[in-house]
């Protein structure tokens, strides 16, 4: 009897996948998307030019020129469809300003001045009211060092 079961138990651990194997990549939408235009100029003193347009209507344009201290200073725009079907275009500059991009899509900073919330206004009266009730001269119990 115990003969009968170390063999069905030698049998089950042989029958185990032995090692491992790497997990399976995963799955994504493999359709690929022709490129129509793509173009690159890398110029000796720095300047660049870039274009790029994909058969799905992805468009990117960007040039670059020397500027202060080694650093480039680039323009250029691209544009393409959102999966929710809106169509996307961003224009920018990156230069020793930072970068500036624009487009429709971009949220905008309220116009300033902006109305002051009365919460706000209430809070300032507050600390007026406060510190003209504050003693002008120091008290003696408690001074910088």
């Amino acid at each position: 009897m115990h003969f009968i079961l170390v063999a069905v138990l030698a049998s089950v651990a042989a029958a185990v996948p032995q090692g491992y194997g790497a997990p399976q990549p995963p799955r994504y939408n493999s359709e690929e998307i022709a490129i129509l235009r793509n173009e690159f100029v890398i110029e000796d003193d720095g300047r660049y030019n870039f274009d790029a347009e994909t058969a799905n209507g992805i468009v990117v344009s960007e040039h670059g020129t020397p500027g202060l201290e080694g650093a480039i200073n680039s323009a250029g725009s691209f544009s393409y469809t959102a999966p929710d079907g809106t169509p996307i275009s961003l224009q920018f500059v990156a230069d020793e300003n930072g970068f500036q991009p624009q487009g429709a899509h971009l949220p905008v900073a309220p116009e300033f001045p902006h109305p002051i919330p009365q919460f706000v206004l209430d809070q300032i009266a507050f600390a007026a009211q406060e510190d003209a009730r504050r003693p002008s001269e120091p008290s003696g119990r408690y001074g910088a060092p």
